[in-house]
């Protein structure tokens, strides 16, 4: 499961003796891809150094909100440390940062951050099995729940006490699970299969030389990504491409010429609910490619060429249930012939884009599109950088999930 990679993760680190086990969730943390910065209540620095957690989480621990490293002055700003998050983790939760959570105090600069923090907070607490069952504990766990954090079970065991029960904190392992399930519930793609293509095509000529185009596959790139970081199963289609995808869980196959891409998204369409051509694949190839390298002897030289097979059309007749996308990059009466290949190829939606525009293209990292659904409606989009462009993409594809029209 890739679902915290990427994710930035506050981890909050309390006073109590579990603090210990934050050196292996942290690294737990980093090898699941997350990036994550880590505030320490003072209490928390007689269980475990900042130098051990700073050096696992790659970035400097911050304890108070005044610095005087080097004797000069400096404050940590609360405010952006709870904006910058994806995700808050306290783990430890002691008993009293517990209460300080459900009743608003803010005596230190975690309490600062938590009440400062627009992301979901998740909380794992640690504390002897009669503090865990007396009735303030109770109350302020009610109060937290109320509140929309989450909290981590606690599991039950040997406490530092000698008694047995429960209080004791998760395991580092079971913790990142319970994060990743938990995050991977409400991803708004889970359960959806999506087929994307990307890049360019080659058509070879002979051993040597071939037909393709400027295509780098960026865009397709950036949907799979987009789509995967959402819960979507993904499968990538991709012609010849320096690029690889940032999501781990994205299965990439790899093709080289119009026919094997015809023949993988073949193999997988019947199993998906959406499918998106991003790739720009050939329209023609040479109807024969020669055995050896072709000498320059002539002047001139010609190629016959014969069309290639349409996958978007091909797809489009025999789609079911398919949420079909395609792309159309134009020069001239775009709309006229985007709206044509939606009748032709029984699309759903397509994006438009134009080389008259400018920032819009082959090889670059914007893109300006139009988006033209199959009732013709249109919804025109300013130039963004292609990562927006994909995530605009997913949230149309979002929405005729949610209410079966874009």
């Amino acid at each position: 499961m890739f679902v915290l990679d990427g994710k930035k993760i506050l981890l909050g680190v309390c006073g109590g003796i579990a603090a210990y086990k934050t050196a292996i969730l942290t690294r737990l943390l980093i090898k699941a891809g997350a990036h994550v910065q880590i505030v320490m209540t003072p209490a928390s620095l007689d269980f475990v150094t900042p130098l051990t957690l700073a050096t696992l989480s790659k970035n400097p621990v911050q304890v108070d909100f005044i610095n005087t490293d080097n004797g000069e002055i400096s404050w940590n700003n609360h405010v952006d440390l709870g904006l910058w998050a994806d995700i808050m983790l306290i783990a430890p939760a002691t008993a009293n940062t517990l209460s300080k959570m459900a009743n608003g105090v803010c005596d230190n600069l975690l309490s600062a951050v938590y009440l400062s923090a627009k992301c979901p907070v998740y909380f794992a607490p640690a504390m002897d099995l009669d503090m865990y069952k007396h009735p303030t504990t109770i109350q302020n766990l009610e109060k937290l729940n109320q509140f929309g954090n989450i909290a981590i079970p606690s599991e039950h065991g040997e406490l530092a006490s000698g008694l047995i029960g429960e209080g004791r904190m998760a395991e580092p392992e079971n913790i990142v699970a319970f994060l990743e399930a938990d995050l991977s519930s409400k991803l708004p793609l889970r359960g959806k299969k999506m087929l994307i293509t990307a890049g360019p095509t080659y058509e070879s000529i002979d051993p040597v030389r071939y037909i393709g185009n400027h295509s780098s596959g960026k865009m397709g790139y950036d949907i799979a990504d987009c789509a995967a970081s959402l819960g979507a199963e993904v499968v990538l289609v991709s012609g010849p491409s320096h690029l690889q995808t940032k999501n781990k869980s994205v299965l990439v196959k790899r093709v080289t010429s119009a026919d094997e891409m015809y023949a993988a998204c073949h193999e997988v369409f019947d199993t998906v609910d959406v499918m998106i051509a991003a790739a720009a694949v050939a329209d023609y190839k040479p109807k024969t490619v020669a055995e050896n390298k072709i000498k320059k002897t002539d002047e001139n030289f010609s190629i016959e060429l014969e069309k290639t097979k349409d996958i978007l059309s091909s797809l489009g007749a025999i789609k079911k249930q398919q949420f079909l996308i395609g792309f159309a990059l134009e020069t001239e009466n775009e709309t006229e012939h985007a709206i044509a290949k939606i009748k032709k190829k029984n699309l759903d939606l397509i994006v438009l884009n134009s080389l008259r525009d400018a920032g819009a293209g082959f090889g670059l990292a914007t893109n300006k599109v139009t988006f033209i659904d199959k009732n013709f409606t249109i919804i025109q989009n300013e130039l963004k950088s292609k990562e927006a462009v994909a995530q605009d993409i997913i949230d149309l594809i979002i929405k005729h999930y949610e209410k079966d029209c874009i």
